[in-house]
């Protein structure tokens, strides 16, 4: 293997897999201001460490077998964070547009930008319709970026989707009456992708913060105290056999 290639896709091709049967992953990505603060680095690098992260941690989710991955970007919380840290992010997220799409296309990855487009300026929402309509036609992994993303929002917005849907005329009234699950789940923001069957909470706190509140009722959960820039391969082959040893009941006895 050369030296140029990127690290992280060496450890995932040097350890083998778990048999963990994960289809769809979901990353809670956090501790980029800790991980700065452990280095004696200012809070931006943190940021730019985690934004680095993205790709290779895809590329290792794709060579891992996961054929969907969920990653929450930033939050609609996040908002409420100094003027400078938000535009920092929006710088990353930009560059993540502009510099990794290429190697991910290349890699067949089909990216989808869930979350209120509404409070991005027009340039990033080009960026991100560009980067969608690029990959559009991949099957090989489905990268989900949430941004200015969250739970309740998206719960809201689907209620909302449906009742335009009956105000038109598209849906009859008495639809109400029968409507079931799978159906409401369509008009989430994830539409009828299956559920995460495991999401990882990287930095040490062990809250949901907003995400995905209706797709994890069954959902299973890994935190690590491992910050978000330090996790890698090695450390998503340990949240994947942490998988394999639990027994997924859905409510069921066993």
């Amino acid at each position: 293997m050369s030296e140029s290639q990127p690290k992280t896709l060496y450890l995932a091709a040097e350890a083998p897999q778990p048999d963990h049967n994960v289809k769809h992953l979901a990353i809670i990505m956090d501790g980029n201001h800790r991980w700065a603060k452990a280095r004696r680095l200012p809070k931006t690098a943190g940021h730019r460490a985690g934004a680095k992260n993205v790709a290779p941690l895809a590329e290792a989710c794709a060579d891992a077998g996961i054929a969907c991955l969920t990653l929450f970007a930033f939050s609609t919380e996040n908002w409420a964070r100094p003027r400078r840290e938000v535009n920092l992010l929006m710088e990353l997220m930009r560059g993540m547009l502009e510099n990794d799409v290429e190697e991910l296309n290349q890699r067949g990855v089909r990216l989808n930008i869930i979350g209120d487009r509404s409070r991005f300026g027009p340039d990033l929402r080009g960026h991100m319709e560009r980067a969608e309509n690029l990959t559009a036609a991949n099957d090989a992994m489905q990268l989900n970026i949430a941004a200015n993303f969250g739970g309740r929002w998206d719960i809201l917005q689907a209620a909302k989707l449906l009742a335009r849907d009956v105000a038109n005329g598209r849906l009859p009234q008495s639809a109400l009456e029968v409507l079931t699950e799978d159906e409401f789940t369509s008009y989430l923001s994830l539409g009828n992708v299956p559920a995460p069957d495991l999401c990882v909470r990287t930095g040490g706190d062990q809250r949901i913060s907003n995400f995905l509140l209706w797709d994890f009722a069954y959902t299973e959960f890994y935190f690590t105290e491992t910050f978000f820039p330090d996790f890698d391969a090695i450390q998503l082959r340990r949240a994947l056999e942490s998988f394999t040893e639990r027994q997924r009941r859905f409510g069921r006895r066993p």
